[in-house]
């Protein structure tokens, strides 16, 4: 299990907390998507995970691997913990490849770092793991540079480097990000293809966190607002937030009726705190000045007011 425990991270110099006190239990083989717009903080969180934050970046709370907090765990054993135990796929449509290397090599790198292959053996074993998420022909591919292929065969390649070492747990942040309909079809294909691995995603494309997730954690100015399975959450929404969200898209209707414009995140991280979304909900009462508490109802979890008098 991969456990987040009061996660908050704020860097030096910034007004707001880029991440606060999130918290998340990823059970093995699930689907967890992370949803929310621009700034929410999903993917700082990600990368929060395996410590890849710069220098002026503070992290609190506990990352928990199967009980070991990585966010304490020294250089040697985050080293292994990294590609070997855990996997992350940046964003960028597999932009963040070596351009000089190619690509049998990169996606053999891993077992080259985790398992002790010689460079002739990793790129041996990039054959099949290309063939698993359909990158035919493989050995032609294998061959290839990464500006020799599209970009949604690159964040495919990217996914078959993520679990070439063994790697359980696949970090995935915005992997459809700049992705045509046909590419996003090609990614959603590959994260079928995942059986054993747990896969922590996050994007702002529903449409893909429905189609990948079974579960869904809705944020919002770096706070996790509700958290349910895919399901419940798309057929019934609770939070203001996730309802506006959803009726917004264009598959229904786009409708969303604007309460006026919405101020900086910065003025809600003051003494008092309240809702975040206060701004701009229509069930905002007076009540929501102060910070609102995290409610459990039935198998969900939301951050709203407006249901803690029912339970």
């Amino acid at each position: 299990m991969l456990s987040i425990k009061n996660v908050s991270v704020e860097f030096k110099g910034a007004k707001v907390k880029a991440v606060d006190d999130f918290s998340l239990d990823v059970n093995d083989s699930e689907r967890v998507a992370i949803v929310g717009e621009t700034g929410s903080g999903k993917s700082v969180l990600i990368v929060a995970i395996i410590r890849l934050l710069p220098n002026n970046a503070q992290v609190s709370g506990q990352v928990l691997l199967d009980g070991e907090d990585i966010l304490t765990a020294n250089a040697d054993r985050l080293h292994e913990i990294r590609g070997g135990v855990i996997s992350y796929v940046p964003q960028g449509g597999g932009g963040s490849m070596n351009p000089l290397h190619k690509i049998g090599y990169q996606v053999g790198e891993p077992l080259m770092i985790h398992k002790g292959y010689t460079k002739k053996e990793a790129v041996a074993a990039s054959i099949p793991l290309l063939e698993k998420f359909n990158l035919v022909p493989a050995k032609e591919i294998a061959d290839a540079y990464p500006h020799m292929l599209s970009g949604g065969m690159r964040q495919r390649t990217m996914v078959a480097m993520g679990i070439s070492a063994g790697a359980k747990y696949i970090l995935a942040d915005e992997p459809t990000k700049g992705l045509d309909d046909r590419r996003v079809k090609m990614v959603i294909d590959t994260f079928s293809q995942l059986t054993d691995e747990t896969l922590l995603c996050v994007t702002h494309d529903l449409l893909f966190a429905k189609a990948v997730a079974k579960k869904i954690c809705v944020m919002y100015a770096a706070q996790q607002l509700e958290y349910g399975s895919a399901d419940e959450i798309f057929s019934d929404p609770l939070h203001p937030y996730t309802k506006d969200l959803i009726d917004a898209m264009p598959e229904n209707g786009m409708v969303y009726e604007d309460r006026g414009f919405a101020p900086p995140h910065d003025t809600y991280f003051d003494e008092q705190g309240g809702c975040r979304y206060r701004d701009r909900c229509h069930f905002c009462t007076e009540r929501c000045n102060n910070a609102p508490p995290v409610v459990t109802v039935g198998d969900r979890k939301v951050r709203c007011w407006k249901y803690a008098s029912e339970n």
